[in-house]
């Protein structure tokens, strides 16, 4: 989709009350449709994360029991967003940590991804998660709010910083028909009331295909109050 237009389908599981039982390899790709190249691709970042996470700390232990849906169907549901020939500039992913959502991005097909990551160590796993799986990405070792202006289209994150926060780093990245795509929590609706005081902007919830609770939040045509 162009910045700003509506996405395509989300991916879509099947129903299943209760808790879930961890998202199998197949479940996800009958969810994502995505072919066996990618599918490959995004199980050798999977041995590499569980690898590399037990020595140095990237996702929590108890998360990578359900990693398929947890951290790469999570990652993934923001692909309809993307539109090669849509508005200009980068996709930029903030505060990339283990690579959620941007490297999984790069892997499924997104051009153009930078990711940004203050912590080196994880920047040295992302640089190497790359090179095995093929992505394409600039990977930036620096703190947000030290990065030059990168006059992106669109700018993601994950359970980063609260809104009003994440929307002052953002903002000077973003160019002006941009959108910001940010997976958020239950409490999305008080960081959107507290954001308004001093941003105005368009807002769009989309409900998270992993988590009852959960939003995509789409931003869009943002100006300061």
């Amino acid at each position: 989709m162009c910045a700003g237009a509506s996405a395509g389908p989300l991916p879509k599981l099947p129903d299943n009350p209760g808790t879930p039982a961890p998202l199998t390899v197949r479940e996800f790709q009958a969810a994502t449709d995505v072919s066996r190249e990618t599918l490959a691709r995004l199980e050798a970042y999977v041995t590499l994360l569980e690898k590399w996470n037990r020595r140095i700390n990237l996702v929590s232990r108890r998360s990578l029991e359900d990693v398929w849906r947890r951290h790469i169907l999570d990652s993934i549901q923001l692909l309809p967003f993307y539109d090669p020939g849509g508005v200009p500039g980068p996709w930029l992913d903030l505060g990339s940590g283990a690579g959620f959502p941007g490297l999984v991005l790069a892997i499924a097909g997104v051009r153009d991804l930078h990711l940004v990551e203050s912590d080196g160590r994880k920047c040295t796993f992302l640089a190497e998660a790359a090179r095995v799986t093929g992505a394409e990405v600039t990977v930036h070792n620096d703190r947000i709010e030290a990065l030059p202006a990168q006059g992106a289209a669109t700018i993601s994150a994950r359970a980063l910083a609260p809104l009003p926060r994440l929307l002052s780093w953002a903002y000077p990245h973003l160019v002006q028909e941009g959108q910001i795509l940010l997976l958020k929590g239950q409490d999305v609706d008080v960081e959107l009331t507290e954001a308004e005081k001093y941003w105005t902007m368009t807002s769009r919830l989309i409900p998270s295909v992993t988590e009852g609770s959960g939003s995509i939040l789409q931003l869009t045509e943002m100006s300061r109050v």
